[in-house]
């Protein structure tokens, strides 16, 4: 007898994966263009900055656009493919290319004027400074 294990939570992370793929290309609201692939994302809050870090292997950062508007972060681009010759033996191509479209809502602890970007080895790196936190202040009522 074989026994199939059930694993709820890779279904999830299935059906995370596809959604993000679909919202990418069908959901990208203000985008005129379709994307074929959406890259991995790590986003990080530290005490003073969020850090969002995407995985774009292979993309120039000429090619990566970066935008920000009405509290929405948004990172678009393109990874060209090299010709692909049969000759060369190759028969199966499994990195995606063409182009990307992620959006991420920002929230109102965010500094949108003094985010910063750098692309290396791969990795984009978005950092987005927190503003600072404005203390409550007791106004005191003074009798006419």
């Amino acid at each position: 007898m074989t026994l199939a294990r059930f694993e709820p939570l890779s279904l999830a992370g299935l059906w995370h994966r596809d959604f993000d793929r679909f919202a990418a290309r069908r959901l990208a609201n203000g985008c005129s263009e379709n994307a074929n692939w959406s890259p991995a994302v790590d986003i990080i809050e530290e005490k003073e900055r969020f850090v969002l870090r995407a995985d774009l292997p292979g993309v120039n950062a000429e090619d990566i656009d970066i935008n920000m508007e009405k509290g929405v972060l948004s990172l678009s681009g393109e990874r060209t493919t090299e010709t692909r010759d049969e000759e060369d033996g190759v028969r199966r191509f499994e990195r995606v290319s063409g182009k990307f479209y992620r959006r991420f809502t920002l929230p109102e602890s965010a500094d949108a004027d003094a985010i910063t970007a750098k692309s290396a080895n791969g990795i984009l790196e978005v950092v987005i400074p927190k503003q600072p936190q404005v203390q409550a202040r007791r106004i005191e009522v003074q009798a006419a």
